[in-house]
């Protein structure tokens, strides 16, 4: 279970490896890529109930 204080280092840690000015534009990509896979998975699941 991921608790506060993993949280804290896990943030701690990708300051360190990205620096500050990266982490927005880091956090921006990867909602973007989630946003288009869950499109995508919808759009397929849309296609398999029309089928039957």
């Amino acid at each position: 279970m991921v608790g506060p204080g993993s949280i804290a280092i896990i943030v701690f840690v990708a300051l360190l490896l990205f620096g500050a000015d990266k982490l927005p534009k880091l956090g921006r990509a990867t909602g973007d890529t989630l946003k288009e896979f869950k499109n995508a998975t919808k759009g397929i699941m849309d296609d398999d109930k029309s089928k039957k």
